[in-house]
């Protein structure tokens, strides 16, 4: 019995991505975000339920991969497909349904947000058939990336900034988004992952820190921590390679 209690938290992400997809394609894009963040919390469980009741399984890593697929594939281009129409429309309500029209080439510019489906998609393949993804992740991974489109229409809802605002709904800037998580998700770039083989600090320092830089900046920035939460990641990912590299 206890071998199917992993791939059952995986379908539960599963589920979270197909509710999420629904929200999300009615631009309620707040709702699509929760159950993107539920989805996620059921990713990172079913590996570590996974690892303690020793039932890893080929079968389990491919449910995966399709899980995330739907919840941090799917979903985050769906948002970004949203959000560049929102920024061709001139303007953002929560409440006003989907803003895409066939209007030249502003009613086109919103399928641009796809790539980063495309982009988790190829990520997720290669993720499939790399061995050497075990202690370390190369490129962004699709829940990171999922957290990062996310937190545009939460900073929108929440941050409550005119500024910020006009930023986020500037088409240049979605469109470099777009194009930066692209890329991302698939860069030959070593990042770390967040997986304790021991809870001892000189063994996992970087993973410490990290998580205790996070927590500050969530509690001081809200939403808007987590593109800094992202960038921190990679810039320390980067930092620690380099300290490997030259011992």
């Amino acid at each position: 019995m206890k071998k199917y209690i992993p791939n059952l938290i995986t379908l539960l992400n599963v589920f979270c991505g197909c509710v999420a997809t629904v929200f999300a394609v009615s631009n309620q894009l707040e709702m699509a975000a929760l159950f993107v963040f539920l989805g996620i919390f059921f990713d990172f469980f079913d590996g570590l339920a996974a690892r303690v009741l020793n039932v890893q399984s080929e079968l389990g890593v491919q449910l995966d991969s399709l899980a995330d697929m739907i919840t941090s594939g799917l979903v985050p281009g769906i948002v970004m497909f949203q959000l560049l129409g929102m920024s061709t429309s001139g303007g953002w309500n929560a409440s006003d349904g989907a803003v895409f029209s066939f209007d030249g080439i502003s009613g086109l510019l919103p399928f641009l947000g796809f790539l980063i489906t495309l982009g988790s998609a190829y990520r997720l393949a290669k993720f499939n058939i790399d061995e050497n993804q075990v202690s370390s992740f190369v490129g962004l991974p699709t829940p990171a990336n999922a957290l990062l489109i996310l937190s545009l229409p939460l900073i929108l809802l929440y941050q409550n900034n005119d500024a910020l605002n006009d930023i986020i709904l500037n088409e240049w800037f979605l469109i470099f988004m777009t194009v930066l998580s692209t890329y991302l998700l698939n860069a030959n770039i070593e990042l770390f992952a967040l997986k304790f083989k021991t809870w001892s600090f000189k063994d996992n320092a970087l993973r410490y820190i990290f998580l205790i830089v996070s927590a500050v900046l969530l509690l001081t920035l809200k939403f808007l921590a987590v593109p800094f939460i992202i960038v921190f990641y990679v810039v320390a990912s980067l930092i620690s390679n380099l300290g490997t590299s030259k011992s």
